[in-house]
């Protein structure tokens, strides 16, 4: 068999934008990099430049809990949530950065995790190795936001942190919605530090 290899003349020029079928329903995705070399995402639907304030999720990258549906956190299911969300809309975007284990890495989120295993919270194992408690920024989020041309937003987090990195990087928040899901006997510590320890905004019984 041969195998034909057509190779242009000069290399196409094109923009990192373009349709995502999901299960949720159909999106677009849009790649950003910064200036890291870091690449995050946009998944988004309908016309957000028209919106008055589309609803919108910053979701921080986690392997374990959006690939292989770790209980140990709400990531996945507040992911697969905020998809559902925006479908039922009709209009937004999930904003998904690159910014595993809240800022430090895989390698030291499972390090984290492995301290876990002895009894810390999440927050004492990321301090126990030296590292922060939230090593995160949204500087990048908002600006994948204005070039798609977004300035105000309707927000679903329980973190006011996120709130707070939109607004100080221009883009204005609205609303915020609350966005509890995937709460269970495995994360529910986990989730309770996050609320009494962190600052997060959760109603847990």
């Amino acid at each position: 068999m041969t195998i034909q290899i057509r190779t242009p003349e000069e290399p196409t020029e094109i923009d990192a934008d373009a349709f995502l079928p999901t299960e949720f329903g159909n999106f677009r995705i849009r790649v950003t990099v910064d200036e890291d070399g870091n690449e995050h995402c946009l998944v988004y639907a309908g016309d957000l430049q028209s919106a008055d304030a589309p609803l919108i999720r910053i979701h921080s990258e986690c392997l374990t809990g959006d690939a292989f549906s770790s209980m140990k956190c709400d990531c996945g299911p507040q992911l697969q949530a905020s998809l559902k969300q925006i479908q039922q809309e009709g209009c937004g975007a999930v904003v998904y950065l690159r910014q595993e284990g809240r800022g430090i890495g895989l390698h030291s989120k499972i390090q984290a995790y492995a301290l876990q295993d002895q009894g810390y919270d999440t927050l004492d194992a990321n301090l126990a190795l030296g590292l922060p408690a939230d090593a995160r920024t949204y500087g990048i989020a908002a600006r994948m936001l204005k070039e798609a041309g977004v300035r105000k937003v309707r927000m679903m987090t329980n973190n006011p942190l996120k709130v707070r990195g939109l607004e100080e990087n221009g883009i204005d928040v609205e609303f915020r919605l609350p966005h509890m899901s995937g709460v269970s006997v495995q994360n529910i510590d986990y989730l309770r530090t996050k609320n009494e320890r962190m600052g997060h905004m959760l109603e847990l019984e």
